[in-house]
C-alpha cells in the first residue's frame, strides 16, 4: 500500500482547518500557506473533500472552507477513503475471482490481516487528536546542526 499525495495533503488540509478554523471559515490561499500546499492542487483536493461530505464551502466575502462535521467526528479512515478508494492492499482482497487460490491461499490471509489493522488504527484516529497533536509539534523548538 502506498499513501498518495492526493491523501497526504487532503489529511494535511483536514489537520489545519481542524486546527486552525473553529468557526471561521478558511481561504484556499490560507491553508495553502500554513501547509506549504500549492493553492491549485489543495483547491481541487478540497472540492473532492467537500463531495465526499467532509467539507463545506461558503460563497462570498470571508468564504472558504470549514470541516462539515466537528473534528472529533471525522476519522483518518475517511480522509483516506473519500481521496483515496480502496485502501486495499492486494487485488485478491477486493475480488477473489481475479485468483483460483484465493480460498486457500496463506498470504492473501496476512494480507487481509494486515489490511484490517489499517483500517481499525486509522479508524480510531480523528482529526482532532491529530490537531492536537500538531499544536504540540508546533510548539517544539526547531534545531539546526
Amino acid at each position: 500500500m502506498r499513501i498518495s499525495t492526493r491523501i497526504r495533503y487532503g489529511l494535511r488540509a483536514m489537520i489545519d482547518l481542524s486546527g486552525h478554523c473553529k468557526q471561521k471559515a478558511a481561504a484556499a490561499r490560507d491553508i495553502a500557506s500554513r501547509t506549504g500546499i500549492s493553492v491549485k492542487y489543495l483547491e481541487q483536493v478540497l472540492l473532492d473533500l467537500k463531495k465526499g461530505g467532509l467539507v463545506r464551502s461558503v460563497r462570498g466575502m470571508g468564504g472558504g472552507f470549514l470541516l462539515a462535521r466537528e473534528p472529533e467526528k471525522i476519522t483518518a479512515l475517511e480522509v483516506v477513503t473519500t481521496l483515496g478508494g480502496s485502501l486495499t492492499l492486494v487485488d485478491c482482497l477486493e475480488t477473489r475471482i481475479i485468483c483460483k487460490r484465493s480460498e486457500l491461499c496463506a498470504a492473501r490471509k496476512l494480507w487481509a490481516r494486515v489490511n484490517e489493522a489499517v483500517c481499525q488504527i486509522l479508524s480510531t484516529i480523528s482529526l482532532k487528536e491529530l490537531a492536537d497533536q500538531q499544536a504540540i509539534c508546533e510548539k517544539m523548538p526547531t534545531y539546526v546542526i
